[in-house]
């Protein structure tokens, strides 16, 4: 029997999507070059930062800047897709253009990045004890640091490793195989607004509403591919519970305050036999979710290392998915 290849179209965006992966993974958030230009998540945090300052004004009455925040998202997710669309369109049919698209993937997808982030807590916990970690941990979480002690760190750390693959990674890559560029651009602009304005804060509970419920919207399926990502790499990864986590993400995954995180977070606590969530303290106020996961919330700085292994494994899957249905698209049998 004998098989076939189509040759491959450079503007393919499975292989484009490929390549921005490998970008990604080899050069992460590029440093060198964002010292010098602003990253475009900067870029759209200046632009939400103008428009929260024009429309959220606290002598308006709360349904005024529940409307106005309406506005913020459409128009900013609106024009984020636009953008995408413009680049893809000016790129089309040139080796250049794929090239821009492949980097503009790798730009906006935070698969390295994350990796580095949470290992740097593990590493901080491990070396400088409960003062470094607090101070690594800080960087990745909103909850105040020093009300968490040791374990608290680590399954901070570990809480953001499980959501972020899913609004970091998972859904970026979901939304760029569904929409292309627009729909990756207006993703990331929806998940910055959330960030910066979807907030329970006096200040952002009105004018942030509509950003906190297009994020949930737009995480719905990715968080959940995300969870199942991370309980079939526990198959393979060594030092995990594949089982638990399939069975624990299908009974606590709703669970969470969130209507995304508890997904990827419940596979994670089953994977690694922890118990992670739980009544947790931020700017905002005392969140009290309930437990996800039925193991010990002792997690330490080798708990870490365990959901890095996962983490890294859940993304080659990932990546080898995308590689599997271009292979589908582009393999011919004899028939």
């Amino acid at each position: 029997m004998t098989v076939s290849l189509i040759l491959p179209d450079l503007h393919d965006p499975f292989l484009l999507l490929l390549a921005g992966l490998a970008i990604d993974a080899a050069f992460g958030d590029m440093p060198a070059v964002f010292a010098y230009v602003p990253h475009p998540i900067v870029l759209a945090g200046r632009a939400i930062g103008f428009f929260e300052k024009k429309l959220n004004r606290p002598n308006r009455s709360e349904r005024s800047r529940c409307e106005r925040g309406v506005v913020t998202v459409i128009v900013l997710a609106g024009a984020a897709a636009g953008l995408g669309g413009a680049l893809h369109w000016l790129g089309r049919g040139s080796l250049l253009g794929a090239a821009v698209e492949a980097l503009a993937i790798a730009i906006l997808v935070a698969q390295r990045s994350l990796f580095e982030h949470v290992a740097a807590v593990g590493a901080a916990l491990a070396s400088g004890g409960l003062p470094a970690g607090r101070r690594a941990v800080s960087h990745i979480v909103g909850r105040d640091p020093m009300r968490l002690d040791a374990p608290g760190v680590a399954r901070a750390a570990l809480e953001s490793l499980a959501e972020n693959f899913g609004d970091g990674v998972v859904a970026p890559v979901f939304w760029y195989l569904v929409l292309g560029l627009p729909g990756l651009f207006a993703y990331k602009m929806a998940n910055t607004l959330d960030s910066m304005i979807g907030h329970r804060s006096e200040r952002y509970r009105s004018f942030g509403w509509a950003a906190a419920r297009f994020d949930d919207l737009l995480n719905l399926l990715p968080a959940l591919l995300s969870g199942l990502l991370l309980a079939a790499a526990a198959l393979f990864a060594g030092q995990t519970l594949p089982g638990r986590a399939f069975a624990v993400m299908l009974r606590d995954g709703r669970k969470h305050h969130s209507p995304n995180a508890g997904w990827p977070e419940a596979a994670m606590a089953g994977a690694l036999g922890l118990a992670l969530a739980g009544p947790r303290s931020y700017a905002e106020g005392e969140v009290r979710d309930p437990w996800l996961g039925d193991g010990t919330p002792n997690a330490t700085p080798s708990d870490i290392l365990r959901g890095l292994r996962l983490y890294v494994l859940a993304c080659l899957m990932m990546a080898g998915l995308v590689l599997g249905a271009w292979l589908m698209a582009h393999v011919t049998l004899p028939g």
